[in-house]
């Protein structure tokens, strides 16, 4: 019978290394949701992050005379800004204030120089 036992002991050694083993593949799953989570901020959190630090950059560079198309479609000229509105002229005489977020995008900027004129011409009016 002593050599049933030795049998019995490499059956247990076998079956506590397989155990060992089975118990070190649970890191796997944990390590796919890191990684699935890594891939869900480089493909939709930081693009998102860009794109509203441009539109905000876009928003603080507005000047008197630039054209711009708001979110619902409305083009006009920035007339006026204010910290938390501008003022577009959607046509001659026709003023309309928005929130400064609702600028959906600049179609054509007015170089410094002629911003300048546009505050003398209207100064002049005055």
């Amino acid at each position: 019978m002593p050599a049933q036992d030795g049998a019995n002991w490499k059956v247990v050694i076998v079956v506590n290394a397989a155990a060992s083993q089975g118990g070190g593949s649970s890191l796997l799953p944990l390590l796919m949701i890191v990684l699935l989570f890594g891939v869900m901020y480089f493909m939709m959190i930081r693009p998102q992050q860009r794109r509203r630090r441009q539109a905000q950059e876009m928003q603080s560079g507005l000047g008197p005379g630039d054209e711009v198309v708001t979110v619902g479609g409305l083009y006009g000229t920035v007339s006026a800004i204010d910290d938390e509105t501008v003022t577009l002229e959607v046509s001659p005489g026709v003023h309309a204030r928005y929130a400064r977020p609702a600028i959906a995008q600049i179609r054509s900027r007015v170089q410094k120089a002629d911003v300048d004129a546009v505050v003398d011409e209207a100064d002049s009016k005055d």
